[in-house]
Formats: structure tokens, sequence, C-alpha cells
């Protein structure tokens, strides 16, 4: 989950790698640094703790030289976020700079087995072991790639590494293995990176590596080996990029410019996706034919964090249109629960980025058992979009923002779509289908709608941005979309939050309830309306402070709540779509009130590649 940028050519390198960090800097922000190897082959190393921004200041003062140099913005895993700890590392008092993402899980044993050679730590990384290996390789007279290749066995656990020297200047070594690594092709120069996004504006050709990959790269050379297969032709695709992605067009924020896009998330989600004259969907990668996901009895979807609740909407909708059991797994647990899955089951994982680590193992598991494994995802070329059988893409577009809004939204489409396209393989009629699909489309304007009454959320922020706790609640489908409410406050104002079934909460969460724990309702109209109003009673009845969201024109919700967010009466079936719009925005004004970073909040990433 931290960022890693290289670079080989004929120009300044330094400017690259920079630029590159700024564009992965949601990936991690806890420290920085940039390695060059300077025209008279000296290695330059410039490190600093903090934001990319710090780096910079450092660089302004004191340059690092050179036409070749490694980059990477750390999110903390071995020892805290301090110079010292910045990679990146140097192994062998200078021979070597090392750049890495994932965890070495046997770095204890490898560190001390290079104490008693005479190595001193720096850092307390797992890291520097990386470092220190290669350096010893490097004292047998062997290359840099050979080096590289020969300790990488050594290593238990995950790696995206990228390597330069200073006995071969003009080379970069890239390997990879659980952790993603791109390569870049230019003119005359080549690139290295976590994200195709940090090389994008550079190049649109890139060959993503693949497990046990081991990349050479000059400004002229491209030499690509498998560990165990020995040499490999790269395969070399097109990206598309998109400068307007990173402008924020006047808005303080991307998390805000996110939210407002919504609009336009959910079009393109829909794009090229519906069979009007079917009253059904169609998805071009699922690789499934129809008779045999009529074949289906269950469904598995495993996911984290934000794309987990989107998948719990999924159950709900999919059990309510096709009557398909749908069961809603953590992605990091499901891939040691032993769970039990028949020849009957499909799942399907979800992950905005395509590289979350325990997704990805939960896919991999998955596929080992013998089940055809579904990806929805949103990056294009992204490992689990790959590795999946098949799958569909979101096409929200770059999401900086590391907390998950649009990128939610086209989540929920994706999942509503495949609900009817389920439903109609089965009884789901021809009207019902079309129905559906009519709300669906419609969605864009209720949601332009729910984003006007933005000013109203800004009251609702003032009463609880001095909260220590904030209590959610729904019923049915508005259960994960009170789940996703909690995480948003959680998530960028530090605000302890909590999502609950609204019918849970008089079984144990009631004791919480007191006039300094505003409770969050999601009350649309629908069939457990009433229940929920009841809910509400019950909380009033302990002088609980009350913001719902409810249909706009329900005065008997807005006369028993403290502040009421109106929404449009929109069918149920995209509800969940159009509540969760003022939840995304109350925790950002809340947040905003609270003076956060709220595009780059604490102790957070926007892609988890470590377990």
């Amino acid at each position: 989950m931290c960022g890693i940028v290289g670079f080989t050519g004929r120009r300044a390198a330094e400017p690259i790698l920079l630029a590159g960090l700024r564009r992965l800097e949601y990936r991690g922000y806890d420290s920085a640094g940039v390695a060059t190897i300077d025209s008279e082959s000296r290695l330059v190393v410039r490190k600093r703790a903090g934001r990319v921004a710090a780096l910079e200041e450092l660089l302004s003062q004191s340059p690092a030289a050179g036409e070749c140099g490694i980059s990477h913005t750390r999110w903390a895993t071995h020892g805290p976020a301090n110079d010292l700890n910045a990679h990146p590392h140097i192994g062998g008092a200078g021979r070597v700079a090392v750049a890495h993402n994932g965890v070495i899980e046997n770095h204890a044993q490898l560190r001390d087995e290079l104490t008693r050679l005479g190595y001193v730590f720096q850092s307390q990384t797992d890291t520097e072991v990386i470092a220190h290996l290669i350096a010893q390789e490097l004292k047998k007279d062997l290359d840099l790639f050979s080096a590289v290749r020969a300790i990488l066995p050594r290593l238990e656990g995950t790696y995206g590494l990228a390597v330069v020297a200073p006995c071969e200047p003009g080379v970069l070594i890239g390997a990879r293995m659980g952790s993603p690594l791109v390569v870049g092709l230019g003119d005359g120069e080549h690139f290295l990176a976590s994200d195709s996004s940090a090389i994008a504006p550079h190049t649109q050709s890139v060959a993503y590596l693949q497990d046990g990959e081991v990349v050479r790269l000059t400004a002229d050379e491209f030499n690509l080996e498998h560990l165990e297969r020995g040499s490999i032709v790269p395969r070399v695709d097109r990206i598309d990029w998109k400068p307007d992605d990173r402008e924020l067009g006047g808005v303080p924020h991307y998390m805000l410019k996110e939210i407002y896009e919504q609009p336009n998330t959910v079009r393109d989600a829909c794009r090229g996706r519906i069979r009007r004259g079917e009253a059904t969907a169609q998805f071009g990668g699922l690789n499934l034919t129809a008779a045999k996901l009529r074949r289906v009895r269950r469904i598995v979807f495993a996911a984290c964090g934000t794309s987990l609740h989107a998948a719990k909407i999924g159950e709900y909708l999919i059990e309510r249109c096709a009557r398909i059991p749908v069961e809603v797994e953590y992605a990091g647990e499901f891939r040691y629960s032993n769970a039990p899955l028949d020849d009957r089951t499909l799942v399907f994982v979800l992950s905005q980025s395509g590289e979350t680590a325990d997704t990805l193992g939960a896919l991999r598991e998955a596929r080992r058992r013998g089940h055809p494994t579904l990806a929805i995802v949103n990056t294009v070329g992204s490992t689990i979009a790959r590795e999946a059988d098949g799958g569909i893409y979101l096409h929200a577009g770059t999401e900086i923002g590391v907390a998950g809004t649009k990128s939610f939204a086209a989540q929920v489409v994706v999942l509503s779509l495949l609900a009817i396209y389920l439903g109609r393989l089965r009884h789901m009629s021809f009207t019902a289908g079309l129905e559906a699909i009519d709300a669906i489309e419609s969605a864009p304007e209720p949601l332009q709608k729910t984003l006007a009454i933005e000013p109203l959320v800004v009251a609702a922020a003032e009463r609880i941005a001095n909260s220590k706790s904030v209590l959610f609640l729904g019923r049915d489908v508005h259960h994960p979309v009170a789940l996703e409410g909690a995480l948003k406050l959680k998530e960028i104002s530090y605000i302890h939050a909590e999502g609950y079934p609204a019918s849970e909460m008089k079984h144990g969460p009631i004791a919480l309830v007191d006039p300094e724990t505003p409770c969050v309702v999601v009350a649309p109209r629908g069939p457990l309306h009433a229940k929920t109003m009841s809910n509400i009673e019950e909380l009033k009845a302990r002088r609980g402070v009350i913001v719902a969201v409810g249909t706009e024109g329900d005065r008997e919700l807005e006369r028993r709540a403290d502040v009421f967010l109106p929404i449009p009466d929109v069918p149920e079936i995209i509800q969940p779509l159009v509540a969760v719009v003022p939840l995304q925005l109350l925790a950002y004004h809340v947040a905003l009130l609270l003076g956060r970073d709220i595009d780059k909040p604490r102790n957070l990433a926007k892609s988890v590649t470590v377990e």
C-alpha cells in the first residue's frame, strides 16, 4: 500500500520521481524518499518523514542528481514513521538502494543472520534486510540483476522491489511477489511503478509484472525473467489516462469532488450494460454462459471495508431479485475459514483498487478450491482483474480520496444490475425487470437533487462534530448504508462511530444513547418504515439526538428528528444509492469542521496491499 516509482533514461530522474510520488501519495504518506545514481556513479539518498512535500523541501535544498533512480512513499508497517525508517534503504554501506512494498515475514531471522555477518542496521524495517542481502551477493562479484535474483527465494512474504546500485549506474531492477509492479516503456527511457497512474503522464505503454518475475531496465533495454521459467517476452498493454481525473476543478478536496461526481459515475457504470428489449442487464466479461449461471445455487462475496458494505447491499438485492442465497465474507477471514463451498457456488471478490491483499488472497483460495471466481474492480489491469476467471469493471475513473465514495456508488450500481440479470435468468418478470432498469437509469437525477441538500448536512455536522461517539442505524438494505456512513465518519473525522441494524439497537447499543451520543438513522419510506419509526421513539425516550435521512415530505419523520435530511422519493432498488450521499457529505463536513486532513486521513492508505 506504499508507492514506488523508478526511472532510468537520459534526463534528470528527480523531477520524474517526485511527480510520480505526488500521484501515489494517497497510497501511503508516512514518509518519502529518493535514491539516485549521479554522474560520478555515487549513490545519492534523500528521505524525510511526513508528506511528499517535506521531501520536496529537502530536495530543494539538497538535490538528488542523476538520470537513474528510485523513490518511495510509505505506509508504515515495521517501525514508526521517521527519517531512518523511510525508504529507500541502503545495503552494505552504500552498495545498493532498495524501495519495497509488502511484508517480509522472516525478516527477524534474516536480520539475525546478517548481524552475525557484521551488517549494522539503521532502521526497524523489514526492508533493510533485503538491501543487505543484495549487498552480500554483490560481494561475490555478481551483477545487480543476478544478485537480486539470488536473494529472492530467501524472502518469505510479499514484495514489490525497486533496486539501484552505484556499480551499475544506469540499471534499474524490479521484482514482484504479491505486490504490484508495472513497467512503463518510453523512447530511450523506462519507468517502474507500483501503479500505472504514477507514470501515465510519460507513457501509455506498460507491462504488468506477474508474481515471480524480475525485470532489468536500462534506458534502451527491457529484459524480463521468471524465477523458475527463465526469459519471458513481456506483454505490452496500453493504458488510458485522463489528466482531468486529478484536477480539483475549484473544489477544495478530492473527496468532495468525487461525491459530486456520483451522478456521472452511475451513468458510466450503466453504459453498455442495459438491454431494454429483454428487460435485463448484460456483462461482457463474466465468461460464464447463461446455462452455467442458472446452475448457481449460492453466491459468496468476499470484500473489505467500503467494498464489503456494497456487497451487503448486493446480498439483499440478489436474494430479492433472483432468490439465490448470498453470503458476504470479510476477505481477510475467508481464506482461512475453510467455509464449505459446493460445486454450485459462485465466488465474487470486490475491490476498488484490484490490489487489496486480503481480497486477492480470497480470490486465490477460491480458485485453488476449483470455484469460478469473478471480480468487480475499478482498476483495469490490476492483479485481481488479471487473475479472476472473469469480472466486471466499475468504470468509476480514478478515485484519489482515501475514503471511497464514487467507487461505492459504482459498486452498488453494478450489483443492482447483476441482481436484475440473475433475476431475469430465473423468475423475475419482464415488467419487474424493466421497472428496476428504469429506476437505475433514472438515478443520476435524484442523486443530483440530493447533493443540493448540502447546506442542511452542514447543520447536521455542526450538531455532531463535538461528539465522542455516533451511532448509525438502518433496517434491511439500509443497514449496510448505515455501516458505510459510520465507516466514512470514522475514517476522516476520527470520531468513533458504529453502524447497527435499527432492530438490534435495543439489544445492547441503546445503553450508549444519551444527549451526547447522536444517532444517525437511515429511514426512507419502505416496508419497514413503521418499525424504524418505533426505534426512533425508543431513542428519543432516552433523550437521543436524531439525525434522520428520510424521504422528502415525510412529515412524521421530520417532526421526530432533530435534524432531517430529505432525499427524493425513489424506487427501493436505488434507495441505498441515494441515501448514502447525505452520510458521505456528513462525514466530510464534520471532518472539515474539525480541521482534519480529509483526502489523506491518518493511518490509512487507498490500496491496502498488505495483510
